[in-house]
């Protein structure tokens, strides 16, 4: 037979325990952040075109950065008017619990014909180095001359493209120089989620 008994810890594993517990905690909640501590973060970063807006309906928080157009010589090589982009992620409640695996990345682009609804693979030149980022969904609405490209990217992926000195954004069979607001918009976004 044998016989458990019980005893207690001497008080080095207590304290080691205590503070075991006390660094998960805080390893924890330091990656919390509350909409209050993000809204913050945003001003911070000095970047315009960031909003944080909470549906209490539905208890779910968006954040969504919405970029300034590829300039006007990538937009008329491609046969279109003008295209930017968004960037989006959600999550419940009124505090980010964690980092989101992707992010929503969409191109809105302005054309009196479709340009991409055959070819829409996107890669990124990002310092050289290429970065495959697949298909997107693509999405038209012909009366408003508007074409929507939808990647999930991961999050990631975006903070090297917004780490990256210099990118160049292969979308279909066309070619777009990111500006430097607009890796500043993605840097942020990266950071904040």
């Amino acid at each position: 037979m044998i016989l458990l008994i019980a005893h207690r810890p001497p008080r080095l594993m207590k304290y080691l325990l205590v503070l075991t517990i006390l660094a998960v905690s805080a390893a924890a909640s330091a990656q919390e952040k509350t909409n209050d501590e993000i809204t913050r973060q945003i001003r911070s970063l000095g970047v315009d075109h960031i909003t944080l807006d909470f549906d209490q309906a539905s208890n779910t928080t968006k954040i969504m950065a919405v970029s300034e157009n590829f300039s006007d010589s990538d937009a008329n090589a491609a046969g279109i008017q003008a295209m930017n982009f968004a960037m989006a992620f959600f999550y419940s409640g009124t505090s980010l619990k964690q980092p989101p695996d992707t992010i929503h990345f969409a191109f809105w682009v302005l054309t009196k014909k479709p340009r991409f609804a055959d070819s829409h693979h996107l890669t990124a030149d990002i310092d050289g180095r290429i970065l495959d980022l697949g298909d997107g969904r693509y999405a038209a609405k012909p009366n408003q001359n508007l074409e929507y490209l939808n990647f999930d990217i991961k999050r990631t992926d975006l903070a090297a493209i917004g780490s990256a000195n210099k990118v160049t954004a292969r979308l279909g069979k066309n070619s777009f120089s990111v500006t430097n607001a607009q890796l500043k918009l993605i840097k942020a976004v990266a950071q904040i989620s």
